[in-house]
């Protein structure tokens, strides 16, 4: 008797996925917006053909398995054939973040040791300043101007994949190195697969063969969210832009029919304020998503109140990223307005395939109560277990990954972040919690933007500062702003001051950069600090 089950095996490859697009949903629409501000149109057929065809150069150059492919690159089709040509070849796609800065770019590429680059023409004179630190990259395409079609032209499309065992890598993305060096995380074809399949599900971004799909996250950022993925898998049209602009946005919402998109908070920010000024249109738009940061409240009412649904989600490099998304409980339509933004604020559900937990500094398990606080864990079959070219695991003996976030979990199944651990304001023994600050002012008409950070205190150890970004023509002063915080946070959480500023600082990810904030304003005196000292 055989040991196994009698089923067939079909290892969970990413090329099935490209496959079964071309096959199933050959003739739905991949709309490229070009840096340049033209748009071109290929399909689903044209995407496995080309893939094919770059996986044929490739291996005549003498890439082999293994080998590292990286990608200098915004969003669009020949973007998109790069991850399955690289893939399809048996390389490792390694997405590279243009916004890190040249130290850490140098690392990433060589630590990587890559040996192909491919890049957009509005990088050019990065990779040319950049060539003479990278070690390994032996050979450089240019995506524009027809070099990258004439290369992979040189071959046809008679290709067979190269198959493998479902645990070999085919994804390499590095974390941001807020602190340190940037850290690679090494995806694997199985947990890339998995995470698909659980992205696909109805709860996590509704997306189905019907959808239009526009993510305004770079394919560099964590993967576009896993989108690219889960778009063939059940042919949804993709709209891939290089330019987040607003105005372009919302021209491409309406021209290609957009039903569902995908963003950071300060991307959707702008794109409010856009419309606020111009009355510009969201077409079609049924559905956001919403991540990378905590949404503020006002953002989930003003979407709600366009006819436009939110969904909030939360994960990271390390989980591929999805790990919690914005399942709607089964009592939603008994639930009032009010109980339903509640909801939609917190961070969303955990989708099968993921645990979270939280746990005080001794490492005890507390309570899902929606009370208590503690540092996030998580582990799952998306989760990394050890960063790339490290030997020592970045998990515990039971597998569960600390993510650095500060969070609750709630009766109900929901996860909510109150912070991240360097960020928690701690004052007088107990915590405040700078992402309500911020999301509770950026709901202050005239407030474009807000960051909390905590101010040395001599008595309190840390006590907040508000900072505050003005939309264009406001005159929002700091007594408006307080009245705000007033109805929202407690009393004691309330900001020992506030300053107006003209913009704040963003990590390469597009996330406020606390680490520049509070370098920026370390030698800042309280004016409750000042009093206390005689100053």
């Amino acid at each position: 008797m055989h040991a196994l089950g009698a089923m067939q095996h079909w290892p969970l490859r990413v090329m099935r996925l490209v496959d079964h697009a071309a096959r199933e949903h050959g003739d739905r629409e991949i709309v490229s917006a070009w840096a340049d501000e033209t748009i071109t149109r290929t399909n689903w057929r044209g995407v496995a053909s080309d893939a094919r065809r770059m996986a044929k150069t490739l291996s005549r150059m003498g890439i082999a398995k293994g080998d590292r492919v990286a990608t200098l690159s915004m969003n669009h089709a020949h973007h998109l054939t790069c991850w399955y040509g690289a893939i399809g070849m048996g390389g490792i796609l390694h997405t590279i973040n243009p916004r890190l800065f040249p130290d850490q770019l140098a690392y990433i590429a060589n630590h990587a040791e890559d040996r192909v680059l491919l890049y957009d023409k509005a990088f050019a004179p990065l990779v040319e300043k950049m060539k003479g630190e990278w070690r390994t990259i032996e050979h450089y395409i240019c995506m524009d101007d027809g070099e990258y079609r004439s290369w992979i032209d040189t071959s046809d499309d008679d290709f067979a994949w190269v198959e493998g065992d479902e645990r070999d890598p085919c994804g390499l993305c590095y974390t941001s190195g807020t602190t340190g060096n940037p850290k690679g995380v090494l995806y694997e074809h199985r947990s890339t697969m998995l995470h698909t399949l659980v992205e696909v599900s109805p709860d996590v971004f509704e997306l189905s063969g019907r959808t239009t799909v526009l993510p305004i996250v770079p394919m560099f950022h964590a993967n576009a969210w896993g989108v690219p993925w889960a778009a063939p898998m059940v042919g949804a049209k993709l709209v891939l832009s290089a330019d987040y602009r607003p105005a372009q946005m919302c021209e491409l919402f309406r021209e290609e029919g957009v039903t569902h998109s995908a963003g950071v908070p300060t991307v959707w920010l702008g794109m409010i304020d856009h419309i606020e000024r111009t009355g510009a249109s969201l077409g079609s738009l049924k559905s956001v998503s919403i991540g990378g940061s905590a949404a503020p409240r006002a953002m989930v009412e003003w979407f709600r109140s366009k006819g436009v649904s939110v969904g909030h989600a939360w994960g990271m490099t390390e989980t591929s990223p999805i790990g919690t998304c914005g399942t709607p409980p089964p009592n939603w339509d008994d639930m009032t307005d009010e109980e339903q933004v509640d909801f939609v604020c917190r961070q969303g559900r955990i989708p099968f395939g993921i645990e979270l937990r939280i746990v005080d500094d001794e490492g005890q398990v507390l309570p899902r109560d929606g009370i208590a606080t503690g540092r996030l864990q998580t582990r799952g079959h998306w989760v990394v277990q050890r960063y790339f070219k490290e030997e020592q695991d970045s998990t515990d003996a039971d597998g569960w990954f600390d993510t650095g976030d500060v969070a609750a979990l709630h009766p109900d199944g929901t996860m909510q972040i109150t912070d991240r651990a360097k960020d928690v304001i701690k004052s007088g023994g107990e915590w405040i919690s700078s992402i309500e600050l911020e999301n509770a002012a950026v709901g202050v008409p005239g407030v474009a933007e807000a960051a909390a950070i905590g101010i040395a205190h001599p008595k309190w150890d840390e006590r907040p500062l508000l900072l505050i970004v003005r939309r264009p023509d406001s005159d929002v002063h700091a007594e408006t702003i307080r009245e705000h915080l007033s109805r929202h946070v407690a009393r004691w959480w309330m900001p020992d001051a506030i300053e107006f500023v003209d913009a704040l600082p963003h990590t390469a990810t597009g996330k406020l950069s606390k680490k520049t904030l509070r370098e920026q304003w370390k030698d800042y005196v309280l004016p409750t600090a000042a009093a206390m000292v005689g100053r």
